[in-house]
C-alpha cells in the first residue's frame, strides 16, 4: 500500500487483495492511522506506568463517508467463480450475463489502450492500436469471450540494458605471438609497455617512441668501421649522440625535480592550512569554553539574585514583624499554597506511600493468574520460531569466504567511497573568528662563496677527467667488439656474398636454412621456458599477494582493536571521573541540604520560642489586668461596706470610742513608718564606709595611671631643653596626691 494512497483499497476498482485478510489489515492500518493521543490534565506530566499522561482514542472525523462500502469486493468474485465451475458441470444451470461499464475507447479511456512502441526495424509495421469497437446496447458480454476480445493478460517484452561487454571489461587481451625468422617487428618494441603502465599511451609515451625511432635511424646511419677516418667519425657522431642523451636526461632531471618541488609547495600548503584550521579550532573551542562558563556564571547570579529578590519581598511583606492568623480560605483557593504543593524541607515527601496506587492485577500477581493468561495467549507467542540468518557472502561448505564475495564486497565498499567523493560538498570557508597573526618569513641564508682551487686540484681533477674520458672510450671499445662478435656471422654472410661463386653460394643457403632451423627451435625452447617462468612467476605473485593481504588486513584488525581498546579505557576513565564528580556534587548538595534544614529548624525554634514568649506576655498582662479588676470590685465592695459600718458607728460613737480609734490609726500608720524610715537610715549609714572605701581605691588607680604619661612627657621635654627632671624640682610631691574625700589639695 503506497504511503500517499492508504484508501485504495476502498475507492480503487483495480486495487485487487489476496483474500479477505488482506483487506482485514488494510482497514486495520486505516484504523491506527486514526488513533490520537489525548491528554490526560490530571496527570498530564507523569511517568508512571499506572498513571500514564495520555490515552489513546479513535479520531471521530473520519475521512471515508459512510456511503463507501467497507467489505471486501472478492466475496462476489469467488461467487462467481464457483457458479461458473458449477456450468461446467451442469449444462442445465443458467448463468446470468455479466454486465460491464463502458471502456470509453475512443473517449477518456483511450490511453490505456496503446502498446510500448516497439524497437525500430528494417520493416515496416502498423501501429499496435486497438480501434474501438461498435456501441451495442446494452453492452453485454459473457466471461468466455471476454479474453478473445480484450487479448491475452500476459505479454513478452524484450529490453537493452544502458551499458555494452567492452564498457564491463577490466584488463584488454593481449594474445601470444610468434614472430617470422629473419624480421623484427617495430610493434614488438612496445612490448614492455602493459595496460595501466603506458597504455593506453600518452605524451611521455609518444616522445619515447619518437626518440627510440630517431636512434634507430641515427644507428643506421652510422659509417662502417673500415679505416681509421671512418672510425674517428662513427666515434664523433657518438660522442655528440652521447653528449645529447645526457643532456636530455638533465633536462628530464630537471622536470622531475620542479614536478616534486610542486608537490612539496602543496603538501607544504595544505599543512599549513591544515595548522591554520586546527588553531582556529582550538581558539574557537576555547571561546567557546569561556562563553559557555560565563553563561553558568551568569545563570548562577540570576537565580541568586531571584532567591534575595523573594527573600526581600518575604521579608518586606512583615516589616512590623507582626504575626498573622493562619487564613485557611485562602490557602485552599490559592494553588499554590503549601496545601496543594507542599515542600519537602518542611517535612512532607509526595513520594511516600506510593504502594498504594499500585495496581494489583490477579493475573500478573498470582501463579494461577499467570497459567490463566499463558493459556488465553496462541501457541505463537509461547512458541517462538527463530529463523536462522543468511549469510551476507557467499561462503563454500567449510565456512570460508569466496574470492568473488570477497572482491565484490571491496568493489562495492570502493564503489560507495567513490560516490561519497563525487557527491561531497565543499563547505565554503568560515571567516575567522579572531585575528590572525602573520609571522614574518625566516630571513635568508647568506649566499655561499665557492673558493677557488688550487693549482693542484685543478691538474687532479684534469687527471681524473682524463681517465674517465679514457675507461668510457675503452667501455666503448669493448662494447662495439663483443656487438662485433655477435654479429660476425651476418659480416661474413656479408662479406662473401659478393665473392664466392654460385656453388658456394648454394652451399651457404643450405648453411643459412640449417641455422635459421636451429634458431626458431632454440626461440620455441625459450618461448616455452619464458611462458613456464611466467606461470611461477603468476603463482608465486598470487601466493605473495594473498599472503601481503592477510598480513595488512591482520595488522588493520590488530590497529582496531588496540584503538577500541583505548577507547574503551577512555571511557572507563572519563566514567570514573564523573562518578567521582558526582559523588562530591552529591555530598556537597546533601550537606547544603542538611545545614538549610538545620537553619530552618532553628528558625522556627526562634519563631516558635518568640511566639511562646509573645504568648506569655499576652495571659500575664491579661491575668495582671484581670486580677487588678477583680481586686478595685472587691476593694469598691469592701469599701462600701466599712463605709456602711463606719456611717452605723458614728452615729452611735462616743468620745472614748473616737480617741481609741485615734490612737490605733496612729499606731497602726505612723509607728511603723517612722521605725521603716529609722532602718533605712541605719542601713545607708552601714553601706557609706564600703561606698567610700570602693570610691578612694577607685580614684587612687586612676589618678596613678593619669600620672605616668605626664611625667614620662616632662622628663622627654626636659631632657630635650637641657633642664633637669621634672621630679626633682617644680613636680608635686607626694603629699600633693587625693585627699581622704577623694579630691585633690
Amino acid at each position: 500500500m503506497a504511503s500517499g494512497r492508504p484508501f485504495d483499497c476502498l475507492y480503487d476498482p483495480l486495487y485487487t487483495l489476496s483474500s479477505e485478510k488482506d483487506h482485514s489489515k488494510a482497514n486495520i492500518q486505516l484504523i491506527g492511522d486514526k488513533l490520537v493521543k489525548v491528554p490526560i490534565f490530571t496527570s498530564m506530566f507523569s511517568s508512571l506506568i499506572h498513571f500514564p499522561g495520555y490515552s489513546l482514542c479513535l479520531d471521530s472525523k473520519d475521512p471515508v463517508p459512510p456511503l463507501i462500502d467497507r467489505r471486501w469486493r472478492g466475496r462476489a468474485q469467488q461467487r462467481l467463480e464457483a457458479l461458473q465451475q458449477l456450468a461446467l458441470g451442469q449444462p442445465s444451470l443458467q448463468i446470468p450475463p455479466i454486465m460491464y461499464e463502458d471502456p470509453e475507447v475512443s473517449g477518456r479511456n483511450r490511453y490505456k489502450y496503446f502498446a510500448r512502441p516497439l524497437i525500430p526495424s528494417n520493416k515496416l509495421l502498423p501501429p499496435n492500436v486497438c480501434y474501438a469497437m461498435e456501441m451495442i446496447d446494452p453492452f453485454i458480454l459473457s466471461a468466455t469471450r471476454d479474453s478473445k476480445i480484450f487479448g491475452p493478460k500476459l505479454r513478452t517484452l524484450g529490453t537493452q540494458t544502458d551499458y555494452r561487454d567492452g564498457e564491463a571489461q577490466t584488463d584488454p587481451y593481449s594474445p601470444e605471438y610468434v614472430a617470422p625468422s629473419g624480421s623484427v617487428p617495430e610493434l614488438l618494441t612496445l612490448a614492455t609497455l602493459t595496460w595501466g603502465r603506458g597504455l593506453p599511451a600518452g605524451l611521455a609515451e609518444v616522445e619515447m617512441i619518437e626518440r627510440a625511432r630517431e636512434k634507430r635511424a641515427w644507428e643506421a646511419t652510422l659509417p662502417a668501421m673500415d679505416n681509421a677516418a671512418q672510425i674517428a667519425k662513427r666515434r664523433k657522431m657518438m660522442d655528440d649522440m652521447e653528449r645529447k642523451e645526457w643532456a636530455f636526461r638533465e633536462q628530464e632531471i630537471e622536470k622531475l625535480q620542479e614536478i616534486r618541488l610542486r608537490v612539496l609547495k602543496k603538501l607544504l600548503l595544505r599543512q599549513q592550512e591544515k595548522q591554520s584550521e586546527l588553531d582556529a579550532k582550538r581558539l574557537d573551542d576555547h571561546w567557546q569554553n569561556h562563553q559557555k562558563a560565563k553563561k553558568e556564571k551568569m545563570k548562577k547570579i540570576q537565580h541568586d539574585f531571584v532567591l534575595m529578590l523573594r527573600k526581600l519581598i518575604a521579608k518586606r511583606k512583615n516589616v512590623m514583624g507582626k504575626l498573622e492568623r493562619r487564613d485557611i480560605i485562602k490557602e485552599y483557593t490559592d494553588f499554590a499554597s503549601q496545601t496543594y504543593a507542599p515542600l519537602s524541607r518542611i517535612g512532607y515527601f509526595p513520594d511516600n506511600h506510593s504502594e498504594r496506587f499500585v495496581v494489583k492485577n490477579f493475573y500478573l500477581s498470582t501463579f494461577a493468574g499467570l497459567c490463566e493468561l499463558e493459556a488465553a495467549l496462541p501457541h505463537s507467542v509461547t512458541q517462538a520460531r527463530i529463523k536462522a540468518p543468511k549469510p551476507k557472502h557467499t561462503t563454500t561448505k567449510t565456512g570460508f569466504v569466496k574470492r568473488s564475495a570477497r572482491l565484490e564486497v571491496e568493489l562495492a565498499l570502493v564503489h560507495q567511497a567513490l560516490l561519497e567523493k563525487k557527491n561531497k560538498v565543499e563547505e565554503p570557508k568560515k571567516p575567522p573568528r579572531f585575528l590572525e597573526k602573520i609571522e614574518k618569513p625566516v630571513p635568508r641564508p647568506p649566499t655561499p662563496i665557492l673558493e677557488k682551487p688550487s693549482v693542484e686540484e685543478e691538474e687532479i681533477e684534469l687527471a681524473v677527467i682524463c681517465l674517465q674520458k679514457l675507461l668510457r672510450g675503452r667501455a666503448i671499445q669493448n662494447l662495439m667488439f663483443e656487438e662485433k662478435e655477435k654479429r660476425m656471422e651476418l659480416i661474413q654472410e656479408l662479406r662473401t656474398t659478393h665473392a664466392l661463386h654460385e656453388d658456394g653460394q648454394l652451399l651457404l643457403k643450405a648453411e643459412e636454412q640449417t641455422i635459421r632451423a636451429l634458431q626458431q627451435q632454440r626461440d620455441l625452447q625459450m618461448h616455452e621456458l619464458s611462458s613456464v617462468e611466467s606461470r611461477l612467476a603468476q603463482e608465486e605473485g598470487r601466493a605473495l599477494a594473498n599472503m601481503f593481504d592477510f598480513l595488512s588486513k591482520e595488522l588493520l584488525r590488530l590497529q582496531e582493536e588496540r584503538r577500541i581498546h583505548a577507547f574503551v579505557m577512555l571511557a572507563e576513565r572519563q566514567r570514573r571521573m564523573r562518578e567521582a564528580e558526582e559523588s562530591g556534587r552529591r555530598q556537597v548538595e546533601e550537606r547544603r541540604r542538611q545545614e538549610e534544614d538545620e537553619i530552618f529548624r532553628q528558625v522556627v525554634k526562634v519563631q516558635q520560642s518568640t511566639i511562646d514568649s509573645y504568648l506569655e506576655d499576652i495571659i500575664l498582662s491579661t491575668m495582671e489586668n484581670t486580677a487588678e479588676e477583680q481586686a478595685r470590685e472587691e476593694i469598691q465592695r469592701m469599701a462600701v461596706e466599712i463605709n456602711d459600718i463606719a456611717y452605723e458607728m458614728e452615729s452611735c460613737r462616743t468620745h472614748l470610742q473616737s480617741e481609741e480609734i485615734v490612737a490605733e490609726l496612729v499606731y497602726a500608720f505612723l509607728i511603723p513608718e517612722i521605725e521603716k524610715t529609722s532602718l533605712r537610715e541605719k542601713v545607708r549609714q552601714s553601706q557609706r564606709k564600703h561606698i567610700y572605701a570602693a570610691h578612694q581605691i577607685i580614684h587612687r588607680s586612676t589618678e596613678e595611671l593619669l600620672a605616668e604619661p605626664a611625667l614620662q612627657q616632662e622628663t622627654s621635654a626636659s631632657r630635650i631643653e637641657g633642664d633637669p627632671p621634672a621630679g626633682t624640682g617644680g613636680g608635686l610631691s607626694p603629699s600633693d596626691g587625693p585627699d581622704k574625700d577623694g579630691t585633690a589639695s
